[in-house]
């Protein structure tokens, strides 16, 4: 369960790094985004480990993985920019 929860967390930083070089400018403070990959992922690890028991450790991380770009997606706000649309008529 250590390791898993090593690894979770690993991975949530390591989503939380992706997304603050790919969408820096829609998300808020790095701080809030570094601290809620890894704690997103560790509660999914949790979840994951939880519902399925010990010996999966593999999907454990993918179920912490996948609920740490959950939450990361959650912090994204709308693009500033708006698209010009062209009348119909």
């Amino acid at each position: 369960m250590l390791l898993e929860a090593l690894g979770s967390v690993l991975l949530g930083l390591a989503l939380a790094w992706a997304a603050v070089r790919r969408l820096s400018d829609r998300l808020p403070a790095r701080r809030v985004v570094f601290t809620a990959g890894p704690l997103g992922a560790l509660f999914g690890a949790y979840v994951t480990h939880s519902a399925l028991g010990p010996g999966h450790a593999l999907v454990t991380l993918v179920g912490g993985a996948a609920m740490g770009s959950v939450v990361l997606s959650l912090l994204i706000r709308p693009s500033t920019r708006r698209l010009s649309r062209a009348l119909p008529f």
